[in-house]
Parts: structure tokens; sequence; C-alpha cells
């Protein structure tokens, strides 16, 4: 930077409060340095007039597969670069890039790709690793994933991708249910990979068993999931009501206003929590592009869906296909839907994803010594700037 950064006049969100009239100062690399209440005097720094906007920690998205235009299945280069640059303008500051169920070779590509882009995305929402949703699901609660390519959890499969891109996957989702899934999700945690619950038709009984072997989080809590079930006359709790009673994992969300209706999010938010919700986007191709037909998934060979009332649909209407939302869309949601307070709806788009995906010693909250990673919002949560590690990369006016 060369420089200091000094956003002053502004509403400082933290995790506890929101500082009216505050001062946010950025040292020179980009790392917080002061958080007070009113002006304070730094010597020829960069000054940014907050005018009594919100000054809020960096949105982070854990589960998005695209926007723009673009999917990271697409498998460029081009199409990691344009989503990070999209999705910064609507405040996400990082992201965990996410796949779809596919072929080997294309989830495969999908991953050296991932490796080129990092290394050039200067201009975009930080990468924080890659999410692999699928291939291990059930078929019954595949939802739009590609039929032809779900299967069981196989060994010489995923430790193969592990081997290879150990630095690169972050996370993974599968179906615990599966043969072979509680094995596959204590490798993950013997490497350091988080295992989520997704696209399953489990009992409790198995998250149960799934949470003792690895499995700390729930993939977009109610979609493409059991709740409650008969087998015999006998009923037995779901996946979703596991989610409820295992206190010590995680959920994410999306809080689109679609996929959740709001008596939903105030459930899940009573029961879990803003310290164990994470606000996902889970957006495609067609976040931030007009409504009309679209791709889900690779723009060659993918799903294609049909984007009306803020929502993907299957083209015959009959399921949502994905979500077209943005993380200041998300954080609107909640305060428009559920009246919880902005403290906490920032708390599920910064503090919690920055914990669950184990960066919250640099990211989540307006700290001293974390990176400088902030959005400046009005009350409609639209977003003003956004700034990663104290460069402003995006601007309104």
């Amino acid at each position: 930077m060369g420089k200091k950064l000094k956003i002053f006049n502004g509403k400082i969100i933290t995790p506890s409060c929101i500082i009216e009239s505050g001062t946010v100062v950025v040292n020179e690399a980009g790392i917080i340095e002061t958080v007070t209440i009113g002006d304070v005097t730094v010597n020829d720094a960069i000054e940014i007039d907050a005018a009594q906007q919100y000054i809020s920690p960096g949105f982070i998205d854990i589960h998005v597969h695209g926007g723009g235009g673009h999917d990271f299945m697409d498998g460029t280069e081009l199409a990691f670069l344009k989503i990070a640059e999209m999705h910064l303008q609507y405040g996400t500051t990082a992201m965990v890039p996410t796949t779809l169920t596919s072929d080997t070779e294309s989830l495969w590509n999908t991953l050296l790709q991932y490796e080129i882009a990092n290394a050039k995305n200067t201009k975009g929402a930080t990468f924080l690793g890659m999410h692999i949703e699928g291939p291990y699901f059930a078929m019954s609660q595949r939802g739009a994933q590609m039929p032809d390519y779900i299967r069981d959890p196989n060994p010489d499969e995923y430790k193969t991708y592990i081997n290879r891109f150990k630095s690169v996957i972050k996370r993974w989702s599968a179906a615990p249910e599966l043969n072979g899934a509680i094995n596959f999700g204590r490798y993950l945690q013997e490497a350091g990979i988080i295992a989520s619950v997704a696209h399953t038709d489990a009992i409790y009984e198995d998250v149960v068993l799934a949470s003792k072997n690895g499995y700390s989080l729930f993939t977009h809590l109610y979609s493409a999931m059991s709740g409650v079930t008969r087998r015999n006359g006998y009923r037995y709790a779901g996946v979703i009501e596991s989610a409820f009673l295992i206190d010590e994992m995680d959920v994410e969300i999306i809080a689109d206003g679609i996929h959740l209706p709001a008596p939903l999010l105030q459930l899940i938010y009573k029961i879990k929590g803003p310290d164990r919700i994470a606000l996902i986007t889970d957006a495609m191709r067609g976040a931030g592009m007009p409504e009309g037909e679209s791709v889900l998934g690779n723009k060659d060979n993918g799903l294609k869906v049909l984007i009306e009332d803020g929502v993907a649909k299957l083209l015959d209407r009959t399921a949502f296909a994905g979500s077209v939302a943005t993380t200041n869309r998300l954080v609107r949601t909640m305060i428009q839907m559920t009246d919880i307070p902005l403290i906490d709806a920032i708390k599920m788009m910064s503090t919690t994803p920055a914990r669950i995906m184990g960066v919250h010693a640099t990211k989540g909250s307006l700290d001293v010594g974390k990176h400088a990673d902030i959005v400046l919002f009005n009350e409609q949560i639209e977003i003003d700037k956004t700034i990663i590690k104290g460069e402003v990369l995006y601007s309104k006016n």
C-alpha cells in the first residue's frame, strides 16, 4: 500500500456492539491497527469518510459455485477470476469456490485451475480453498446434481485427490449413510479437511455416528436432506432434526428468502444461534445476471435452468436448481425477514464462516491485528466500498 488507511465517521460493526462515529486505521501492510470511537489523527494516511455508513468486516461465502455468467466448473482461470471480481462488488471479501458432481476429468481440471487462478487473483474476493460438493450423495436427494456421476465414496479415488490437492481442498460434502462414508469422514478429518453432511437421506443415528467420525457441518440446511421419516410404522428423526440436536455441529443456510421461508430462518436462528450458522449464497453463474435461461455447472455440458423470481429453477419449474444470491442480499434478507439484530446477521456472514474455515485468526472481524477486509454499506445493505487487506478493490463511486 505504501500508506496507512483511515476510515472514519462510520458505524463500526463488532461482534458485540456497534461503535457510533468510529474510526478504523489500517497500517501499510493491510493490517488493522486501531478500532476506536471518535476521530483520530493519522499523519500522511489515505482517508475515507464513511459518511455515517456501516463499517463492517468483509463477508465470507463458504459455498459458492459461480456468478457473473461464469461457473467454477467451466474449468478455466478466467471463470475463477471473474466470479471473484463479481462477488467482490456485493461485499464478499473471501470465498470458498465450490464444485458440482461431475466426471473425474472435469473435477481434476477444476482443482488445477484453482491453483493457477489463486496465484493471479488480485482484483477479486480472496480464495480460501476449494469445496468439493459430491459425488458421494444419496441418489434420492441429488437435487440438481448430475445423477450419472453419483456414487459411494471410493478410497482409491478420494485419496488420489487429497494426496495431490491437500493444500487446495478445504471441505468436502457427502452423504454419511453411504457405504464407506464413515471411513471417508475420518480420513478427511485426519487430513485437516472439513467433512460436511449433504444431499442425504440419513437418519439421526447415522448423523450421530458421522459426527463422531469427522463430520462437523451441515451443507445448506433443509435443502436436499431428510426430515422425519417412517419405516414400517416407526418414526425416525432425519438430518434436519440432527442438525438441531447436535449442538457442536455447524450449519450453513441459503438465506435468499426463497430456499427457506422466514419461519424456518427464524427457527434455525433460535435453535442454533449466530455462532453456529454461516450464511451462504450457493450462487451459480446466474448471480449478478439478468433473468432467463442459464446453465448450472460447466457451460458446455451442464444442466439448463431458468432464472426467475430471484432463483434458479429446473426448466419444468418443479424444483429449485440453485441460488443467484449475493452476500449482501443474505444479510438484508435475515434482517428484513427475521427481524434479527444486524450484529448477528454480520456475525453469520463473517465471524462464524471464518471460524468454520479456520481463518478466524486473520479474518472475520474488525479486530486489531487482523486483515483489513472491510465493507462499507448503507441501511439497505447496498455496498459502497469493498476493501481487502487495506486496498479498496471496489468503490460504487
